[in-house]
């Protein structure tokens, strides 16, 4: 197989066989495929697409590039869910523990940041010690002991995708349907889970803006998923604001935190949690019906078991003993934090929500490059929500920045990305649609 014979021929739209994209896939992983080549397919598949087969056997390649799970021997139903990405999007760090307090067992394989998307895996690298690349025998200790754990792709654990991963965030090719059908799906199939919820998100804030193209990921997710015979459904959420009040690695695991706490109730980031806590109860059998596991994920939470399994998590993985009672004493703080403050009297109406992420970024809080370093402290807080009633020069959110100067010249760029009204806009549905 020659590589650029591959690339060739998606380039003109034509049809791969499954043992094209096998042998591919298999040069992705052992690096005989140049980083060009690897971009070049990329490139490739989102002008031309591909078909429900070619994205079947993309996702199997990817999946068998490497190692695979088995968690038989557990005993508990093998649950997991996954985000196609949004800002303020920290809803894994919560629900992992909360399910696993419930009784499921969580072994959460999550990634990086993609484009102006926060990843789990930055947020969880703010807390000391956290080992995000742990050996397979802590991985299972922990998910034995806690119910538990969230790392990141093991060296043996789908590496073609690990590759491709880190080379569609600089090639602008993050926003192709078959692509993030397999990079997400090939992380969750060699994950052995029996049980998986997807969160696929549009609105200004998602890879996806469209309401119809994101009902088309996420019947490719769920199509490409159940076939290979894992019971998968999906929620289309709203993204068009942040989904919590911060946005940036180590405030969002303060966030985090607070709502473990329960300090977090009738957000919008609550919905959210306690609908794919529900969804990932009932799809593990442990809850009859939503309205049960709903009851079971607030009882997680009040009852304090939630938080006891993260700090265990957390502790077991590498980080501090005392991490959910001190987390600001462990978590870096940025040296400047300045206000943005609301233009004029009126309701925060609409906001630039992909462009609040590259503030993140241009703060130094995500990457531009496979390589940049992230500055964890970084990042927005106190966002307010849209809909919220402000008067003049009244925060609406908060700058955490290396330096004064970077800190003045993002906080004119975020006050620029809100609009204001003189009367509240209605609210959107936070769950749109429920995919299975």
């Amino acid at each position: 197989m020659l590589p650029q014979e591959v690339i060739r021929q998606k380039r003109n739209g034509d049809r791969l066989e499954a043992a094209e994209i096998a042998g591919f896939v298999k040069g992705i992983a052992d690096g005989s495929i140049s980083e060009g080549q690897v971009a070049a397919f990329a490139m490739a598949v989102w002008f031309s697409g591909m078909s429900g087969d070619e994205c079947v056997a993309l996702t199997l390649a990817m999946r068998d590039s490497g190692d695979t799970l088995d968690w038989s021997a557990l005993g508990r139903p093998i649950v997991d869910k996954h985000s196609t990405g949004g800002v303020g999007d920290n809803v894994s760090l919560m629900l992992a523990p909360i399910v696993a307090a419930c009784g499921a067992a969580v072994p959460m394989i999550s990634g990086r940041g993609l484009g102006h998307t926060g990843g789990t895996l930055d947020k969880l690298e703010s807390i000391p010690g956290y080992n995000i690349q742990p050996s397979a025998a802590l991985f299972r200790k922990v998910v034995d002991e806690v119910g538990c754990a969230i790392i990141g792709q093991t060296t043996n654990l789908a590496p073609a995708d690990k590759r491709l991963y880190a080379i569609r965030d600089v090639t602008a090719t993050v926003d192709s349907v078959p692509l993030i059908t397999a990079s997400i799906l090939s992380k969750k199939l060699a994950a052995g889970l029996q049980s998986l919820v997807l969160d696929v998100k549009f609105g200004n804030g998602s890879f996806l803006t469209d309401p119809d193209e994101t009902e088309i990921l996420a019947r490719s997710l769920v199509d490409v998923a159940n076939g290979a015979g894992v019971r998968t459904s999906a929620l289309i959420t709203d993204m068009n604001e942040p989904l919590a009040d911060a946005a940036g690695n180590a405030l969002e695991v303060d966030n985090c935190v607070a709502y473990l706490r329960g300090e977090k109730k009738g957000a919008r980031l609550d919905a959210v949690v306690m609908a794919f806590a529900a969804e990932m109860l009932v799809a593990a059998g442990l809850a009859p019906d939503p309205d049960e596991g709903t009851a079971m994920a607030r009882h997680a939470l009040a009852s304090g078991a939630a938080i006891e399994r993260f700090g265990r998590m957390v502790h077991l993985l590498g980080g501090p003993a005392d991490f959910v009672d001190r987390p600001q004493a462990h978590l870096k703080k940025a040296p400047v934090m300045v206000a943005v403050e609301a233009s004029r009297d009126g309701y925060l109406a609409a906001c630039e929500t992909r462009e609040l992420g590259m503030a993140v970024i241009a703060l130094g809080g995500g990457r531009s490059r496979p390589d940049d370093r992230i500055d964890h402290s970084v990042g927005l807080a106190g966002l307010r929500p849209l809909g919220t009633k402000v008067g003049k020069g009244e925060p609406i959110a908060f700058i955490h920045a290396a330096d004064r100067e970077t800190a003045e010249d993002i906080r004119n760029r975020v006050a620029a990305l809100y609009t204001m009204a003189e009367q509240r806009p209605d609210p959107r549905p936070i769950i749109v649609a429920r995919i299975t």
